[in-house]
């Protein structure tokens, strides 16, 4: 018998504690056990997790009033400049901001930087935060510069606004050059000297539904240890599909999510200031999507396993990203995760930037929201578009 559901269906046995939960690992299992059709009609959502670094996030701030008043045209946290070209105590933390006396054009790579990320993690963290800002002075907001300390329950607003979160697939990032470069997949050995990676794979939330058949503005999430949203799709959101020899679908490419929440409800342990040695600062997020299961259909992608589900082997020497992505082949996340992989005749270590087992704490965090009724499924009020919509994106440099 197929199934057809309802997130008004789901919703109502979430309420009355009887929904079936399982998280993308435990499906697996249970369709291995069941068959798709079977595990179909039992269960109700699927869960999944990711916690990786994701540069594109920020924290929307509203500081509330000084008396007398400040019209913010200059904003400094913890020496980190903040975008304040929105009103007059608002302003925009990005996660990869660098303090302006950061040795940027330094030849040395740097073991660290703070930045952005550090201070949105301290923030969450309730540690306090000096607030510097200055101002032209107007009539109505008279105040030239002020400078105090701000922690965030002390202020107006915190909204963590991420505009590309949760890449539905990434590269795997070697190196084929003669000398080591430093890079957003973090430090690449010459010469196939390692392989990192950052896509949880069978927890991965776009793999888990690669054509967006459940997710879309209003779909509710766990972000950074509370509840956020997805807003949008993200910035750069190319949905596609890896394609084999044979030009058969793969697994999905290229989706990611623009999402929000209120940085007040969010934890440390999921926000997390990250730093790459040569590249900056970033932020570390955990994200968790639950699934749907509305028809066979969509269990069958929640259902993929490592083994199914592949990343293209990308060089990042020699003015990434010139090259075709791809360009050196595929690769299984269960062969990622075994801790090397062939390329090119070579034994190559991988390393993951992402964290498997925080991926996994966060699917069965929201499997205990939704069990215990704290969690009910945002139906999506329009669904992101999905490979089908013919997307595509050019590089800044490429010519009509």
């Amino acid at each position: 018998m197929s199934v057809e559901r309802t997130y008004q269906d789901i919703n109502e046995r979430i309420k009355k504690g009887k929904a079936v939960v399982l998280t993308a690992e435990e499906v697996i299992s249970k369709v291995k056990e069941k068959g798709v059709t079977r595990t179909a009609q039992e269960v109700d959502v699927v869960t999944t997790g990711t916690f990786g670094p994701m540069c594109s996030s920020g924290v929307f701030l509203n500081f509330g009033h000084s008396a007398p008043r400040i019209k913010m045209q200059k904003v400094w946290l913890n020496n980190v400049p903040a975008y304040s070209g929105i009103a007059a105590v608002d302003a925009y933390l990005g996660v990869t901001e660098l303090p302006e006396d950061d040795p940027l054009n330094s030849n040395y790579p740097g073991e660290f930087r703070y930045g952005g990320g550090h201070v949105i993690e301290e923030l969450v963290a309730r540690k306090p935060i000096k607030l510097k800002a200055t101002s032209y002075g107007t009539d109505c907001y008279p105040r030239r510069e002020i400078e105090t300390t701000i922690t965030l329950d002390e202020i107006n607003e915190a909204i963590l606004f991420n505009p590309r979160n949760c890449y539905q697939n990434y590269n795997c990032a070697v190196n084929l050059g003669d000398r080591t470069i430093y890079t957003y997949m973090g430090t690449l050995k010459p010469r196939l000297g390692n392989a990192n990676y950052s896509t949880s794979g069978q927890l991965s939330p776009l793999l888990k539904d690669p054509h967006f058949k459940t997710i879309g503005i209003g779909t509710r999430i766990f972000l950074g240890g509370g509840m956020g949203y997805v807003v949008w799709n993200g910035t750069q959101h190319f949905p596609g599909t890896l394609k084999d020899g044979n030009n058969r679908d793969l697994c999905g490419a290229g989706g990611t999510l623009s999402v929000m929440g209120d940085l007040k409800q969010m934890s440390p342990r999921w926000l997390v200031g990250t730093s790459f040695r040569g590249y900056g600062a970033t932020l570390t997020v955990g994200v968790g999507l639950p699934i749907p299961i509305l028809n066979e259909e969509i269990l069958y992608y929640a259902a993929k396993t490592d083994e199914e589900l592949y990343a293209p082997i990308v060089d990042y020497s020699d003015a990434y990203p010139n090259r075709k992505p791809g360009n050196l082949g595929l690769v299984s996340y269960a062969e990622l995760k075994k801790g090397t992989i062939r390329i090119m005749d070579k034994e190559v270590p991988t390393g993951p930037l992402s964290s498997y087992p925080r991926a996994r704490e966060i699917a069965h965090i929201l499997k205990e929201w939704i069990e215990k009724g704290d969690f009910l499924l945002g139906e999506p009020s329009q669904l992101l578009p999905g490979p089908a919509a013919g997307l595509s994106g050019k590089p800044l440099n490429e010519k009509e």
